[in-house]
């Protein structure tokens, strides 16, 4: 995976002077939060499959040992072969055994955000194997040589000015007076640039939205037809997915696959969905000799007993994503992580450690956005305020925000003292705040001050201005009383 050890400040600071960012992250709201909104919209039953699809997934979770076993046997029956990741570098090692029993030379990709997570293209890069990603997000970024910025589109950060200009400094050997102003020209080049890849490939790779243990079948949801070339066309298919990825039947991949398209971009259903059952077999027209799956679990099998286990419903729709106000201002990067915004904050300090990426869950406004518009109903405000009280705990207790919350504490415990400490404060910021009632700059705050004002207090805290009212009540009964 990317380092996820880059300070986020700096990350976010440089992303929110980036124009050419800021107006590529534009296409979030009108490309991705509008669409699903009418999508949504236009299925009165959405509700009712999102909460039909959290119960697959927990279901599935529940007896997930016994759904991985049945689909291994349903592979095995189908003439595959399923392997077994503990973690990223036994997935490497797995995958790039099999190329090397392929003869392989070349590989095709399909978008797989797990083949991100365990770093595969260095693999085989590594290997003397060139990987030839084939999405059209996915193919811009590696001739970039950058990582994803979102799990659905990879490449939401660029501009057309920026890929056109890319396309002309990678593809010396096409016509230089083409025409790559719009997107159709774009998609043109890169299929002309990609076809003798697909071709020549000897082994295709792709990741899978879903396993189905009834049959043993990979499903991919695709808008290119890519994936169906990678897995098509090469000798060897690979399929690399994580273990949660597994549901029991056709109908619950059917019930969940309704939901990812509308949820991720806003279609009734992506132009391909593809259903992969292990090789060529007998009186087929095409397909792979060899099919092989590698099952990863990275720390997967860690989080069923735990209170991450919800996050294992995820179906990678992006939706969280694209309604996170913290990402509409940064985009991916910025994260330092292979799975960026509010499901990125929950997964990545699971696979890497808290301590590495603390700064992910700190990284949100818990709006609660994200939770709104998760098909699986996710909580995943929740288990990013559990990640933060994990770091917090971790944290040694001579650090600064511990004897902040203990002097607090302690105030808090005595009554007078607090109340006297708010009071000096208060009637402190008041005097200093002036006419103005408010703050361009202040000491311990100036990360604040220097985007917004912040506004003064009240020069009495609710509590004293309530006391001195009962005092004043309190005189007037007095004085009533005396009169009779």
């Amino acid at each position: 995976m990317q380092p996820a050890s880059l300070n986020f400040r700096e990350n976010a600071a440089r992303a929110l002077e980036d124009t050419q960012l800021q107006r590529a992250l534009l296409n979030v709201k009108t490309g991705f939060m509008v669409k699903r909104a009418q999508a949504r919209a236009a299925l009165p039953e959405f509700d009712e499959l999102r909460n039909a699809a959290a119960a697959i997934k927990d279901h599935v979770l529940a007896h997930l040992d016994l759904y991985l076993e049945e689909y291994e046997r349903r592979v095995f029956e189908a003439g595959g072969h399923v392997h077994w990741a503990r973690d990223a570098a036994e997935a490497r090692a797995i995958v790039v055994g099999l190329c090397r029993e392929a003869g392989a030379k070349s590989v095709t990709k399909g978008k797989s955000m797990v083949s991100e997570e365990i770093a595969l293209n260095a693999a085989l890069e590594d290997a003397g194997i060139e990987p030839v990603e084939t999405d059209l997000g996915e193919y811009i970024i590696q001739l970039r040589h950058e990582t994803p910025s979102h799990i659905v589109a990879p490449a939401l950060h660029l501009t057309r000015d920026q890929i056109e200009s890319d396309f002309r400094a990678a593809h010396t050997s096409l016509p230089p007076d083409r025409d790559l102003t719009q997107i159709p020209e774009l998609v043109a080049e890169a299929r002309t640039m990609l076809r003798q890849k697909f071709l020549s490939a000897d082994v295709g790779i792709t990741g899978a939205n879903f396993l189905i243990a009834e049959t043993g079948s990979s499903v991919i949801v695709t808008n290119e037809g890519n994936g169906d070339l990678t897995q098509l066309l090469p000798r060897t298919h690979i399929v690399i997915a994580s273990i949660e990825k597994a549901v029991p039947t056709l109908e619950d991949a059917s019930t969940l696959i309704r939901l990812l398209a509308r949820s991720a971009t806003g279609q009734e259903i992506t132009t391909y969905t593809t259903f992969s059952t292990g090789p060529r077999r007998e009186g087929d027209p095409d397909g792979p000799d060899a099919y092989h799956v590698v099952l990863v679990d990275n720390g997967r099998s860690e989080m069923l007993g735990g209170p991450f286990r919800d996050m294992l419903r995820c179906i990678r729709c992006g939706a969280c994503i694209n309604h996170c106000p913290v990402y509409a201002a940064i985009g991916g990067h910025a994260y330092a992580s292979v799975y960026p915004g509010p499901m990125g904050s929950v997964l990545t300090p699971q696979l890497i450690g808290i301590h590495e990426c603390a700064h992910l869950p700190n990284a949100s406004t818990f709006c609660g956005r994200c939770q709104s518009v998760c098909p699986v109903n996710i909580p995943l405000p929740k288990l990013m305020r559990h990640w933060r009280e994990v770091d917090f705990r971790a944290k040694p207790a001579t650090s600064l925000p511990k004897l902040a919350l203990r002097a607090w504490a302690f105030a808090a415990k005595h009554p007078r003292l607090y109340r006297l400490l708010a009071g000096i404060g208060t009637r402190l910021l008041s005097m200093l705040a002036g006419r103005r009632r408010r703050f361009r700059y202040l000491p311990f705050a100036s990360a604040w001050t220097q985007a917004r004002d912040l506004a003064a207090p009240a020069p009495r805290s609710f509590q004293a201005l309530w006391q001195r009212q009962q005092r004043e009540l309190e005189r007037e009964r007095l004085r009533h009383a005396r009169r009779f």
